[in-house]
């Protein structure tokens, strides 16, 4: 009895026992992601280009380039200091004023959604605008580092006005 007494304790006691969480890497940058509403007044304040990152609850793609790419802190980095960043849900019900009109939900998508991908809905996809929100580039798919690295700096330094992008992507030097 002692015995089974000692083996209960011992594997209560064991039960509870909760190892350290694993050590973490210093948190480095994060992306400051806003609503249209909040780049909208920004913009006003501090005119600068968009960033705008299309997506939906259920793509796989989305939620990888989420976990991988944005979390790259070199990426992080650039987008913050270059961009006004906007996370967009394609599937928002939510109403939106944009450039003096009103964006609503179509049942599936918000039409600023549709708007922004010229009608072609496929996730994830990231908008480019200028300072003055009108649109540079519609890029679809998933991008790692390296891909959103390079597309980054081709719209945050106006390479896209004066370079091709296969010139461009050809003399690109990373700093990944």
């Amino acid at each position: 009895m002692k015995k089974f007494i000692f083996i209960l304790i011992a594997a209560l006691a064991l039960c509870s026992f909760k190892p350290s969480d694993p050590v973490k890497p210093a948190d480095g940058p994060h992306i400051k992601w806003m609503t249209w509403e909040e780049m909208q007044t920004a913009q006003k304040k501090k005119p600068k280009k968009v960033f705008v990152d299309v997506y939906t609850d259920w793509c796989g793609w989305c939620k990888k380039m989420d976990a991988t790419t944005f979390e790259n802190p070199v990426i992080a980095k650039y987008m913050s200091e270059n961009f006004y960043c906007v996370k967009f849900n394609a599937e928002t019900h939510d109403d939106i004023m944009f450039k003096g009109q009103k964006y609503s939900s179509d049942g599936r998508y918000n039409t600023l959604a549709t708007f922004l991908l010229q009608n072609r809905m496929s996730f994830p996809t990231t908008i480019y605008l200028d300072e003055e929100l009108n649109l540079i580039n519609i890029v679809p798919g998933y991008m790692d580092a390296k891909t959103a690295e390079q597309i980054l700096t081709f719209h945050a330094t106006n390479s896209f006005k004066t370079t091709p992008w296969e010139e461009y992507q050809k003399n690109f030097k990373s700093t990944l």
